[in-house]
């Protein structure tokens, strides 16, 4: 059995693909969940349609060469000929904002905007434009991104994981830019310390937050970046392997 993707909370709970034998199943994450897998080998995800899994041997892991997805839009500031049909969707140009200071601004197809958010782990966000297409979306984010960035990285999320939003600094950006609407998210972790960022499928998941669950086990509390167990092959039982403790531990 492989861990062949992940699925965000955003409606239904978060949940791992797994794939055996060509066929794909969801394992929900939802709070409670107990996980019993140790980690194998890593390699390759394949590519999956629908329930329909394609396996891969190749090494190079989540994904080979063959099966990387390369997105035109992953760089775009607005200098194309718009490549896909979603481009000329109406679009939306957002602020991203994660505890306790660090904010992005992104875009996305206005129907999916606060789907993007979730699956992102926004704590706070605010909707600052709607425009006609993605190009002058790319346009418009590409000039924001010049002073707030338009990436966060997981393990900055991870640091923030038990932390709030400094009430001050995001009410300055909501006065810099008069939004058309905010938005504040609750995950329900209600974290009294930082989790330790680790790699594994073994405890108990005290919830999810975009791509990272946070699972107890042994006293101690883990956040798990969901995109590092893509490509693992899992085993059953508990992990053997010597993990650092929290401080709720002692």
């Amino acid at each position: 059995m492989q861990v062949v993707g992940y699925r965000p909370r955003v409606t239904d709970p978060a949940a791992l693909l797994v794939a055996e034998n060509g066929s794909v199943e969801r394992r929900p994450l939802a709070p409670g969940t107990t996980l019993s897998y140790t980690l194998g080998t890593r390699h390759c995800a394949g590519s999956v349609d629908g329930e329909t899994h394609y396996a891969c041997d190749n090494e190079a892991a989540p994904y080979c060469p063959e099966h990387t997805d390369r997105w035109p839009c992953a760089r775009c500031t607005g200098n194309c000929d718009k490549p896909i049909d979603t481009c000329d969707e109406e679009h939306a140009v957002y602020l991203a904002a994660f505890a306790p200071d660090t904010v992005k601004v992104g875009v996305t197809r206005s129907w999916r905007l606060e789907t993007r958010l979730r699956e992102q782990g926004a704590d706070r966000a605010a909707h600052l434009r709607t425009v006609g297409d993605g190009r002058i979306a790319r346009q418009v984010e590409a000039d924001i991104a010049t002073d707030l960035g338009d990436r966060v990285r997981v393990p900055t999320k991870i640091e923030g994981l038990a932390d709030s939003v400094d009430e001050r600094w995001w009410e300055s950006l909501l006065a810099r830019f008069a939004p058309i609407e905010s938005y504040d998210f609750e995950y329900g972790l209600e974290l009294r310390d930082r989790p330790l960022a680790e790699t594994l499928a073994t405890g108990t998941v005290v919830g999810t937050k975009g791509r990272v669950a946070v699972v107890s086990n042994n006293g101690s509390t883990y956040a798990v970046n969901l995109r590092d167990l893509v490509g693992y092959e899992l085993d059953g039982g508990t992990t053997d392997r010597d993990l650092q403790s929290s401080l709720g531990a002692f």
